[in-house]
């Protein structure tokens, strides 16, 4: 019989105060696999070798076939820009999922791509201290609104919040990005505030 994970204990450790673009910490609520526990097929699971640093990623790769299948998804949603929304974009549907799920993390994460690609550093600022609802301009407001309508329940989603995409200037394959990168950071924010959560990182 295996021996039962352990679980880790960490309730002193100091939670985010805000959401920011500063660099956040996370830490898991079940113990990672060590580094020097990983085998040629957590590795594989991990697709980047340098994903092994992370605790995130070596607690997902106690199923590194699972791991794998979701890190192709997000290198192609956020990585595949020949076509379709530029990538400062699909970082904000990231943001806006984020921000309107309270992952402090994944919004630090995605924020600081949304500012650094589309340089438009107030607005994402805006976005994460004042919410979902801030005004950004007609193509920003219209990729917000329609990903927190999917972060709220797939269901709210719908012809209104696409017909707004089109209006706003957005193709087929950009708002099918849009999509995807909600829907995809929709997920990924239940599974971190499930498994782990954010910690401000040590000065």
């Amino acid at each position: 019989m295996s021996e039962p994970r352990q679980v880790l204990r960490h309730e002193d450790t100091p939670h985010p105060f805000a959401f920011t673009r500063a660099e956040v910490g996370w830490t898991p609520h079940l113990a990672p696999l060590a580094e020097d526990e990983l085998t040629e097929r957590h590795l594989d699971g991990l697709v980047d070798a340098g994903r092994a640093k992370s605790d995130y990623f070596r607690l997902l790769a106690r199923d590194p076939e699972v791991l794998k299948a979701r890190t192709l998804v997000d290198k192609d949603i956020f990585y595949n820009v020949a076509e379709g929304l530029p990538r400062a974009e699909r970082e904000l549907a990231a943001t806006a999922a984020s921000r309107r799920n309270g992952c402090v993390f994944c919004a630090s994460v995605h924020s600081r791509f949304a500012a650094h690609y589309s340089k438009r550093v107030d607005d994402v600022d805006r976005l994460l201290e004042q919410g979902v609802t801030t005004e950004l301009g007609e193509r920003w407001d219209a990729i917000v609104a329609a990903s927190v309508a999917l972060t709220d329940t797939p269901n709210a989603f719908g012809e209104g919040e696409i017909a707004r995409l089109r209006a706003a200037g957005l193709d087929d394959l950009e708002i099918a990005d849009v999509v995807h990168g909600a829907a995809f950071f929709n997920w990924a924010n239940r599974l971190m505030l499930s498994i782990g959560r954010p910690v401000t990182p040590a000065v």
